[in-house]
């Protein structure tokens, strides 16, 4: 049975795991991801989301109606580590042009760029603004302003290693 406590102690990637095993046996990931995401004890909460990084994307499928949750929890938590892994949900899911969210994407931009942030959020931001991007030539234009301008030397590899990718599909694709 999954409390509190077991999430609270499921620290390594076996426990992370096993828990994401239980609640996808449970049969319903959208109640468990909505009853702990928001949890008052932040290690919970990052617990909780961390083993439903372990699913499978068509397992996180079942999140899709939660999208707009999801994004809201990524830009409203003080807590890096929900917001990166609330991000990493988001990313796996499908996003069309429909569901763009100028508040999203704005935060997307804003994120990726910034030294403050974790090279794990800044680069899932990234990827995220790319796809939102690539909905809208104009839009892609000054996202890809943005990402050149980036003074490479102060971020991390990660980041280096993502806006290298982003730039050259976006060269094969004005090509």
């Amino acid at each position: 049975m999954i409390t509190d406590e077991t999430i609270r102690e499921a620290l390594g990637e076996k426990a992370a795991t096993a828990l994401c095993q239980e609640v996808i046996a449970n049969g319903d990931i959208p109640g468990f991801v909505r009853q702990y995401m928001h949890h008052d004890d932040p290690r919970v909460a990052r617990n909780a989301l961390w083993a439903m990084t372990k699913a499978t994307d068509a397992e996180l499928s079942s999140l899709q109606g939660m999208l707009d949750e999801l994004i809201d929890l990524a830009m409203t938590t003080e807590n890096s580590a929900v917001r990166r892994l609330s991000l990493n949900i988001v990313e796996r899911l499908e996003m069309d042009e429909e569901s763009l969210r100028t508040d999203f994407l704005d935060f997307c931009l804003e994120h990726m760029v910034s030294l403050d942030e974790l090279p794990g959020t800044q680069t899932l931001c990234m990827k995220l603004a790319y796809r939102m991007c690539s909905y809208y030539p104009e839009l892609m234009q000054e996202f890809m302003c943005i990402v050149k301008e980036m003074k490479v030397d102060f971020y991390k590899p990660a980041v280096k290693s993502i806006r290298a990718k982003i730039l050259k599909t976006g060269e094969k694709k004005q090509a």
